[in-house]
């Protein structure tokens, strides 16, 4: 079986130039095939500002009403996704920019109203294996923006670190997949103020622990959620990480066990 590597990057590395190009030269520098899923909130939340558009977030996820989603439609679809691939395009990897809603690749539902309505905002039904084989049979490397659609004219923000474990999970029966979430930080640390508290390795049970004691908290709960999801339903291989490991041999980060 092919291996297959999926790498999810956020806001904190898009904005910055210089963690941006790093990412850009590593990624480009991994073997086989690759698939490169992107956020892009800060640059959304930057736009939104200056069109009048007021964000809303609760718990870390944004509320979507149809003039924010315009605006993530044009950053994430558009200005990031582009930007993106160009820079990787002039590394020689050829890429080609994507939504969910392009060649169906990612279908989607708009999320229910329970306690809070979230708006324009999908849940990941389904994921279209054949055309990203196809793809990547080509030697194309997909860079998929949160966005996806449900096949009635409807286009839906959707979380990226999920987006990237059901890519995971979809694409682990055809492909050993290694899912890698890349951010700021050299892993997910046992002291946030300590760079070199990386957790190297972290279990299930490990994980409930520090949740519960308050070591793992924010913006790094919905990542481990996600990748112990996609590890559970067929990922090889789940790590956390910072962009400069990601073209290495050696292995660096924290890598999440059952």
């Amino acid at each position: 079986m092919e291996k297959l590597t999926i790498v999810k990057v956020g806001g904190g590395i898009l904005d910055e130039p210089t963690q941006l190009d790093a990412l850009i030269l590593h990624f480009a520098q991994i073997n086989g095939h690759k698939i490169l899923v992107h956020g892009g909130g800060k640059v959304a939340t930057q736009t939104a500002k200056r069109l009048g558009v007021e964000t809303q977030m609760v718990d870390g996820r944004r509320l979507t009403s149809t003039e924010m989603l315009e605006v993530v439609v044009m950053v994430y679809g558009g200005l990031v996704n582009k930007r993106v691939v160009a820079k990787l395009q002039a590394k020689q990897c050829n890429a080609a920019g994507f939504t969910g809603a392009d060649a169906n690749i990612i279908l989607a539902e708009k999320r229910p109203i329970k306690t809070i309505d979230y708006g324009w905002v999908g849940d990941v039904k389904e994921v279209n294996t054949e055309v990203l084989k196809g793809l990547l049979s080509q030697g194309i490397v997909p860079v998929i923006a949160p966005l996806t659609h449900d096949k009635q004219g409807n286009l839906y923000n959707t979380n990226a670190d999920t987006m990237a474990s059901v890519l995971a999970t979809a694409l682990s029966s055809l492909y050993q997949v290694r899912l890698w979430y890349c951010f700021e930080k050299p892993g997910v640390l046992a002291n946030a103020q300590d760079d070199n508290s990386v957790i190297e390795h972290l279990s299930t049970q490990l994980y409930q622990t520090y949740q519960q004691s308050g070591v793992i908290t924010d913006g790094m709960l919905p990542k481990l959620d996600n990748g112990f999801a996609a590890l559970r339903q067929g990922a090889q291989e789940v790590i956390i990480g910072t962009t400069t490991a990601l073209g290495a041999d050696a292995f660096a980060g924290t890598r999440l066990v059952l």
